[in-house]
């Protein structure tokens, strides 16, 4: 899952090493799960399913049906087994708090039942925020948190690593974190308080990936170490929890060069190890398989099928290990995964004698994504997968296997027949929402990797799965003509064509018959005028580069450069006038409109805040040229002359987004929503009388990091808004 934070920077450089490790006293935080004090308001997630990388996946080993999974931007979840289905555990981190939806590791302990352990951090870069600890009594419902001095990577390559956090099997008061720059941190008095293990002997670096996992061996504690060279020592042991050693005759080369994942087999008295020659979950194109009889001492290579070779039609066949999980009830019994086998497509492998012999389990496997219809992304049938790094066997059962992807989760209870196991867990990155006033579908939705969906129900994820004709990876633009609802036009990352328009509201579409050349790598946001006869599309490349908006009045047939019109602004369509569109350049802080149809823009109100790309105007339905700019702590700005002037609005001091829906009963102006703030919290705020006044209408349990990106509000139920995150999916409100 690439997803961008609040803000989208590229992740460059790296954290520096630090010393030593101070914390700031743990203090409770109340969980997504707990009762609300706050409005009077009902959130739920629109159900589309997984669509992001889970990264983890750990069965308790002492209890059965309890289970957690970890994800790379969207927190961690607790499996309901009653209701077959996933909890989420980190909703209530806020705005401030958006860097630690990322998890890097988690952790339970096997004497404890109820203990569970979070080691959060999306980004180790200098522009992110450290890394915290989360400690749990109850099983995730409540937690007391320590904030770290180092930075943590849940977002970054290596993120399917791990586990990095470990609880001593020796003791339930120590645990161990892996840090990917800071080196090992031990704690003794379970997770309040950290310091460095100074002699363990890996040296940390500040962009290498440091202790990759941690694993029990009995009463022997294993860390991989990620920055070898693939000749030095990359795997370590202690046997008292202070003394550090090689582990010898250990496996090298660079099939084994990054330890990716461990698991112990009890039984035997085996350790099986993945290997790659880079952390993934991308560039991998060599691995291995290994395992050490503890007892002897001897290394034993037991890679099911070596990379190297050719597929059937003589593609490369390159790809490392990944997850590898042992079955509790029989010795022996082992499955591994690969990861980054894009020819031959990633599988599972597994053996009942100890990695002598192996079948894949994806030979015989039979897939059904009914439930989640997008995962087979606009083919005939979906991938067993890809980026598998998570995979876990259940303890009580051992033909349940559960195995993460870049989208979803897949589990079995037969090893033949599978499907995602993946209600209640929603990680998307969304970019666009629209409610539209009319028609089968409350919502459209445009997204990370995942493109464009039409939500005919909220409760069951799209029927029609990802928009296609084409299809697109991650959508960048998507618009309805205001007085002609069935047309809809969406941009984006396509492999057959970057454009595409509807008819029908979003449930069918078609491919613009033509293209700008820069549209192939730069595709952005897009607007379609009040009826639908005129296109302004903007192009801005992932590099910050900035192209001339081009104009279609064909349905996108034929393409022409705008005059005047500011480079890389998002544009905007007046809801009642044709004639008129709208675009803010956030570099000079100037509005641009155009009263041709989009042909010519020229400069209205000017020296209004700039410098922040991610500033937004928005117009009130049905009103030409009543327009709202949220200039995030800048403030909010209207104009009620298309653009000539702006008034700063007092009643709130910072506005990320706004969005319009069904007026109140006996209101005179659509009801607006914002995220934002009106003193000091940001949350999502509506307001019923023209933004006079504002009430908060999330709380503090549903908040889900940074959800700065866009919302959207229903012009036909009164109340209800959606909200975008940035890897919670969406999710929406409405009163009750």
């Amino acid at each position: 899952m690439r997803a961008s934070g609040p803000s989208r920077r590229a992740v460059l450089g790296g954290a520096a090493a630090a010393a030593a490790i101070t914390v700031v006293p743990s203090f409770p935080v109340v969980a997504a799960d707990a009762e609300s004090a706050g409005p009077s308001y009902r959130w739920r997630q629109v159900v589309i399913g997984g669509t992001g990388f889970v990264t983890g996946v750990l069965f308790h080993p002492s209890v059965r049906g309890l289970a957690y999974a970890r994800t790379d931007i969207g927190g961690a979840y607790r499996w309901d087994d009653r209701r077959a289905r996933w909890t989420p555990l980190n909703d209530d981190l806020g705005w401030d708090d958006w860097n630690l939806l990322g998890v890097e590791a988690m952790a339970v302990d096997p004497a404890h039942p109820d203990r569970v352990y979070l080691a959060l951090g999306t980004y180790a870069q200098s522009w992110a925020g450290n890394g915290a600890v989360l400690r749990s009594e109850n099983r995730g419902a409540t937690w007391a948190r320590t904030d770290l001095s180092v930075k943590l990577g849940g977002n970054e390559d290596g993120r399917g690593a791990g586990e990095r956090l470990l609880v001593d099997p020796r003791d339930s008061d120590t645990l161990w974190l892996g840090t990917r720059h800071d080196g090992l941190l031990k704690s003794t008095d379970r997770g309040a308080t950290w310091t460095t293990a100074s002699t363990f002997p890996g040296t940390p670096t500040s962009g290498g990936q440091g202790v990759t996992l941690l694993v029990a061996a009995g009463r022997t504690l294993y860390a991989g170490w990620g920055d070898s060279d693939g000749t030095s020592a990359n795997l370590y042991r202690t046997s008292d929890g202070t003394t550090w050693e090689a582990v010898p005759a250990q496996p090298s080369g660079t099939f084994a060069k990054v330890p990716i994942r461990a698991a112990y087999d009890c039984h035997t008295r085996e350790l099986y190890v993945t290997y790659a020659n880079a952390p993934g979950p991308n560039g991998q194109s060599d691995g291995s398989v290994h395992k050490l009889a503890t007892t002897s001492g001897t290394w034993t290579d037991v890679t099911p099928v070596k990379p190297g070779g050719t597929t059937a039609d003589g593609s490369p066949d390159t790809f490392g290990y990944g997850g590898v999980a042992v079955d509790a009830r029989r010795p022996g019994t082992v499955v591994v995964s690969t990861n980054n086998r894009w020819a031959a497509v990633d599988t599972l492998y597994r053996s009942t004698n100890g990695g002598r012999t192996w079948t894949s389990l994806k030979d015989s496997a039979v897939l059904d994504v009914s439930e989640t219809p997008f995962l087979t992304f606009g083919a005939d049938e979906p991938k067993f997968g890809w980026w598998i790094q998570a995979l876990a066997v259940d303890p009580y059962d051992s033909k349940h296997v559960v195995y993460g992807t870049g989208a979803t989760l897949y589990g079995t209870r037969d090893l033949k027949h599978w499907a995602p196991q993946i209600r209640g867990l929603e990680e998307t990155a969304v970019r666009q929402l629209i409610s539209p006033p009319t028609g089968q579908a409350h919502l459209l939705s445009g997204l990370g990797d995942i493109g464009v969906m039409y939500h005919e129900r909220l409760t069951a994820s799209p029927s029609r799965g990802m928009a296609s004709n084409p299809v697109f990876g991650s959508a960048t633009g998507l618009a309805q003509a205001a007085a002609r609802p069935s047309y809809v036009v969406r941009t984006g990352f396509g492999d057959h064509g970057n454009g595409a328009f509807s008819h029908d509201g979003g449930k069918t579409w078609a491919p613009f018959a033509a293209q700008p050349s820069v549209a192939k790598d730069a595709p952005g946001p897009i607007a379609t005028n009040a009826d639908g006869s005129v296109l302004l599309w903007t192009f801005v490349h992932w590099d910050g580069t900035k192209y001339p908006a081009q104009r279609s009045t064909d349905n996108g047939a034929t393409w022409s450069e705008v005059a005047g019109y500011p480079k890389g602004a998002t544009p905007l369509a007046d809801p009642a006038d044709p004639t008129r569109f709208y675009a803010y350049d956030t570099d000079t802080g100037t509005l641009f409109a155009s009263t041709d149809g989009g042909r010519t823009f020229s400069g209205r109100a000017s020296g209004l805040p700039s410098g922040d790309s991610q500033f937004q105007l928005a117009a009130a339905p049905g009103r030409s040229g009543d327009l709202w700019l949220s200039t995030k702590t800048n403030g909010l700005y209207r104009s009620t002359d298309g653009g000539a002037t702006f008034t700063k609005v007092t009643s709130c001091r910072a506005s990320h987004t706004l969005a319009f829906g069904k007026a109140a009963k006996g209101a005179g102006y659509p009801a607006i929503y914002q995220v934002g703030a009106t003193e000091a919290i940001t949350g999502v705020y509506r307001s019923d009388d023209g933004a006079k006044t504002w009430v908060r209408v999330n709380d503090d349990r549903h908040q889900w990091g940074w959800i700065g990106a866009t919302i959207a509000a229903d012009p036909r139920l009164y109340g209800r808004v959606y909200i975008a995150t940035n890897g919670r999916g969406i999710q929406y409100g409405e009163p009750v």
